[in-house]
Protein backbone atom coordinates (compact mmCIF):
# COMPACT_ATOMS: atom_id res chain seq x y z
CA UNK A 1 0.00 0.00 0.00
CA UNK A 2 2.91 2.40 0.75
CA UNK A 3 5.72 1.89 -1.37
CA UNK A 4 9.20 2.42 -0.56
CA UNK A 5 10.10 3.55 -4.11
CA UNK A 6 9.14 7.42 -3.05
CA UNK A 7 11.64 9.32 -2.40
CA UNK A 8 9.99 11.29 0.54
CA UNK A 9 6.44 11.18 2.33
CA UNK A 10 5.11 13.91 0.77
CA UNK A 11 5.32 12.13 -3.11
CA UNK A 12 3.35 9.47 -1.58
CA UNK A 13 -0.18 9.67 -3.54
CA UNK A 14 -2.92 10.81 -1.54
CA UNK A 15 -4.67 7.28 -2.84
CA UNK A 16 -2.46 5.32 -1.16
CA UNK A 17 -2.72 7.37 2.33
CA UNK A 18 -5.86 6.98 1.86
CA UNK A 19 -6.27 3.24 1.44
CA UNK A 20 -3.62 2.67 4.24
CA UNK A 21 -5.63 4.86 6.26
CA UNK A 22 -9.00 3.00 5.80
CA UNK A 23 -7.43 -0.27 6.30
CA UNK A 24 -6.28 0.95 9.61
CA UNK A 25 -9.74 2.00 10.59
CA UNK A 26 -10.93 -1.33 9.75
CA UNK A 27 -8.92 -3.12 11.89
CA UNK A 28 -8.94 -0.72 14.96
CA UNK A 29 -11.27 1.59 16.76
CA UNK A 30 -8.83 4.59 17.27
CA UNK A 31 -10.15 7.95 19.44
CA UNK A 32 -7.10 10.25 17.17
CA UNK A 33 -7.68 12.26 13.75
CA UNK A 34 -7.05 10.68 10.39
CA UNK A 35 -4.26 14.02 10.29
CA UNK A 36 -2.50 11.97 13.23
CA UNK A 37 -2.78 8.78 12.02
CA UNK A 38 -1.25 9.90 8.58
CA UNK A 39 1.52 11.53 10.40
CA UNK A 40 2.34 8.22 12.21
CA UNK A 41 2.14 6.40 8.81
CA UNK A 42 4.66 8.34 7.83
CA UNK A 43 7.01 8.12 10.67
CA UNK A 44 6.53 4.00 10.29
CA UNK A 45 7.14 4.38 6.58
CA UNK A 46 10.55 6.23 6.96
CA UNK A 47 12.16 4.21 10.04
CA UNK A 48 10.70 1.44 7.72
CA UNK A 49 12.99 2.75 4.42
CA UNK A 50 15.56 3.59 7.35
CA UNK A 51 15.84 -0.03 8.58
CA UNK A 52 16.22 -1.46 4.89
CA UNK A 53 18.32 1.20 3.52
CA UNK A 54 20.88 -0.18 6.80
CA UNK A 55 20.65 -3.91 6.46
CA UNK A 56 20.37 -4.72 3.10
CA UNK A 57 22.26 -1.70 0.94
CA UNK A 58 25.90 -2.26 1.37
CA UNK A 59 27.98 -0.05 0.69
CA UNK A 60 30.78 -1.90 -0.30
CA UNK A 61 29.14 -4.41 -2.95
CA UNK A 62 28.52 -3.50 -6.98
CA UNK A 63 25.25 -1.92 -7.94
CA UNK A 64 24.32 -5.38 -9.48
CA UNK A 65 24.81 -6.95 -5.84
CA UNK A 66 22.42 -4.07 -4.37
CA UNK A 67 19.90 -4.57 -7.03
CA UNK A 68 19.89 -8.39 -6.30
CA UNK A 69 20.06 -8.20 -2.34
CA UNK A 70 16.09 -7.79 -2.19
CA UNK A 71 14.26 -7.92 1.21
CA UNK A 72 12.08 -10.68 2.22
CA UNK A 73 8.80 -9.60 1.24
CA UNK A 74 9.75 -6.45 -0.73
CA UNK A 75 8.45 -6.77 -4.08
CA UNK A 76 11.68 -6.38 -6.80
CA UNK A 77 10.66 -3.42 -8.64
CA UNK A 78 10.17 -1.25 -5.25
CA UNK A 79 13.81 -2.10 -3.67
CA UNK A 80 15.22 -1.75 -6.94
CA UNK A 81 13.89 2.10 -7.69
CA UNK A 82 14.88 2.60 -3.79
CA UNK A 83 18.50 1.15 -4.40
CA UNK A 84 18.84 3.73 -7.73
CA UNK A 85 18.01 6.41 -5.72
CA UNK A 86 20.28 5.22 -3.04
CA UNK A 87 22.80 4.98 -5.50
CA UNK A 88 22.38 8.42 -7.33
CA UNK A 89 23.78 11.99 -7.04
CA UNK A 90 20.84 13.58 -5.51
CA UNK A 91 20.40 10.18 -3.01
CA UNK A 92 23.80 10.35 -1.80
CA UNK A 93 23.26 14.75 -1.48
CA UNK A 94 20.18 13.63 1.09
CA UNK A 95 22.29 11.15 3.04
CA UNK A 96 25.20 13.59 3.59
CA UNK A 97 22.65 16.48 4.54
CA UNK A 98 20.65 14.15 6.94
CA UNK A 99 24.09 13.42 8.87
CA UNK A 100 25.04 16.80 9.33
CA UNK A 101 21.94 17.76 10.27
CA UNK A 102 21.94 15.22 13.08
CA UNK A 103 25.63 15.57 14.00
CA UNK A 104 24.78 19.80 14.63
CA UNK A 105 22.31 18.51 16.97
CA UNK A 106 23.48 19.09 20.45
CA UNK A 107 20.59 17.51 22.73
CA UNK A 108 17.92 14.96 22.44
CA UNK A 109 15.00 15.94 24.16
CA UNK A 110 11.83 14.02 25.61
CA UNK A 111 9.15 16.69 23.73
CA UNK A 112 8.23 13.81 21.21
CA UNK A 113 6.31 14.98 18.21
CA UNK A 114 4.61 18.01 20.53
CA UNK A 115 6.52 21.78 19.78
CA UNK A 116 8.37 23.45 22.41
CA UNK A 117 4.95 25.93 22.81
CA UNK A 118 2.85 23.59 23.44
CA UNK A 119 4.39 21.42 25.98
CA UNK A 120 5.28 25.57 27.33
CA UNK A 121 1.29 26.14 27.34
CA UNK A 122 0.85 22.60 29.05
CA UNK A 123 3.10 23.57 31.71
CA UNK A 124 1.38 27.06 32.12
CA UNK A 125 -1.89 25.42 32.30
CA UNK A 126 -1.49 22.97 34.91
CA UNK A 127 1.09 25.27 37.16
CA UNK A 128 -0.17 28.40 36.26
CA UNK A 129 3.20 30.17 36.36
CA UNK A 130 4.64 31.25 33.08
CA UNK A 131 6.61 29.47 31.91
CA UNK A 132 10.64 30.40 30.72
CA UNK A 133 13.53 28.81 28.18
CA UNK A 134 15.52 27.60 31.14
CA UNK A 135 12.72 26.01 32.88
CA UNK A 136 11.20 24.97 29.32
CA UNK A 137 14.88 23.06 28.92
CA UNK A 138 14.54 21.64 32.17
CA UNK A 139 11.12 20.22 30.99
CA UNK A 140 12.06 18.86 27.79
CA UNK A 141 15.61 17.39 28.45
CA UNK A 142 14.80 15.03 31.46
CA UNK A 143 14.07 11.15 31.03
CA UNK A 144 10.84 9.75 32.48
CA UNK A 145 12.98 9.14 35.86
CA UNK A 146 13.88 12.46 36.24
CA UNK A 147 18.07 12.67 35.48
CA UNK A 148 18.89 14.66 32.74
CA UNK A 149 19.43 13.24 28.83
CA UNK A 150 23.30 14.07 28.76
CA UNK A 151 25.97 15.15 31.00
CA UNK A 152 25.56 18.41 29.02
CA UNK A 153 21.80 19.13 29.47
CA UNK A 154 22.55 18.16 33.25
CA UNK A 155 24.72 21.15 33.45
CA UNK A 156 22.18 23.51 31.93
CA UNK A 157 19.56 22.46 33.78
CA UNK A 158 22.05 23.05 37.21
CA UNK A 159 21.48 26.69 35.77
CA UNK A 160 19.32 27.21 38.20
CA UNK A 161 21.37 28.38 40.67
CA UNK A 162 22.89 31.11 38.63
CA UNK A 163 19.21 32.15 38.43
CA UNK A 164 19.21 32.47 42.30
CA UNK A 165 21.97 34.98 42.16
CA UNK A 166 20.21 36.92 39.50
CA UNK A 167 17.37 37.37 41.64
CA UNK A 168 18.96 38.23 44.53
CA UNK A 169 21.04 41.24 41.84
CA UNK A 170 16.92 41.92 40.31
CA UNK A 171 15.91 42.53 44.09
CA UNK A 172 18.40 45.71 43.90
CA UNK A 173 18.22 46.61 40.55
CA UNK A 174 15.33 47.73 39.45
CA UNK A 175 16.61 47.37 36.05
CA UNK A 176 16.57 43.77 35.96
CA UNK A 177 12.68 42.38 34.82
CA UNK A 178 12.64 39.22 36.84
CA UNK A 179 10.57 37.24 34.25
CA UNK A 180 13.54 37.72 31.49
CA UNK A 181 15.93 36.08 34.31
CA UNK A 182 15.35 32.70 32.84
CA UNK A 183 15.91 33.71 29.43
CA UNK A 184 19.11 35.49 30.12
CA UNK A 185 20.86 32.61 31.77
CA UNK A 186 20.10 29.97 29.35
CA UNK A 187 20.67 32.76 26.28
CA UNK A 188 24.29 33.19 27.50
CA UNK A 189 24.66 29.07 27.63
CA UNK A 190 22.57 28.42 24.32
CA UNK A 191 23.02 31.56 22.59
CA UNK A 192 19.56 33.85 21.55
CA UNK A 193 16.45 32.32 20.54
CA UNK A 194 15.97 30.83 16.91
CA UNK A 195 12.65 31.52 15.09
CA UNK A 196 11.17 29.51 12.54
CA UNK A 197 10.88 25.53 11.46
CA UNK A 198 14.02 23.79 13.13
Amino acid sequence: MLPINYESWHQMLDSNKNQALDNIKKRFVLKVSDTYIKKALGKKWRDCKSTLKKEYFKKDISLEEKLRNVPPGMLRYQWEDAVRFWNSKKGEDHERVGISKRQKQKFTHTAGSKSFACVAKAEELSSGQKVGRLQLFDISHRKKNGSPMTSEAGEIIKLKDKKAEYEAIASTDSSINLEDIDNRIITEVLGPKMFGRV
